[in-house]
């Protein structure tokens, strides 16, 4: 029997021949797994991202090109870029405060130190609403995820500059929105 390639499944999975898919799962669920696993430390949540992942591959139009490079690198780009995504919304999901935050410290804890703190994250999420999707993956990734603005420009395919520019963009709104909400205080600290 002929090994199919990686481009020819990648084709046939645009087809919707399921079967296309199902060998690439089995060639590369663990490459998949693995990546995911090493970023998030949790079985579960890797889980989930290889089923993101290869959903991605079945729903999207996303194009495999053999002529810019290997499947394999390809395939862990989107997995990187899935896995980011997914981090970037579990982490919002664990910061969000309301009033519920405040019942659950008990009366001993509710200390004036622990409201501000909670305020706090409150308008910065809100601060974070007024990017878009590029300028808070940016803020995410340098701030909360460790990587240089070098890093990003290579992972993006984008110039330093860019990506220096979207940053300083972003500062600035962020900025701005916080010291809006201080009563016009310019300068708050990121």
């Amino acid at each position: 029997m002929d090994v199919i390639s990686d481009a020819e499944l990648m084709r046939r999975v645009h087809d919707k021949q399921r079967f296309a898919l199902e060998e690439l799962y089995d060639r590369y669920v663990k490459l998949v797994y693995s990546f995911a696993m090493k970023a998030t430390r949790d079985e579960q949540k890797s889980r989930e991202i290889v089923q993101l992942v290869f959903m991605r591959l079945w729903t999207s139009s996303l194009s495999f090109d053999p002529a810019k490079g290997k499947f394999v690198n390809w395939l862990i780009t989107i997995t990187r870029n899935i896995t980011i995504d997914y981090l970037r919304i579990q982490n919002r999901k664990n910061h969000l405060v309301d009033i519920t935050d405040f019942r659950a410290v008990e009366a001993a804890e509710l200390t004036e130190e622990t409201v501000i703190e909670q305020l706090q994250r409150q308008r910065i999420r809100q601060a974070c609403q007024e990017l878009n999707e590029k300028q808070a993956q940016l803020i995410e990734r340098i701030y909360w995820q460790g990587f240089t603005l070098s890093e990003i420009a290579e992972q993006n395919n984008e110039p330093l500059g860019t990506v220096k520019s979207r940053l300083h963009l972003a500062l600035k709104i962020l900025r701005n929105h916080l010291g809006l909400a201080q009563g016009g205080v310019r300068d708050v600290e990121l």
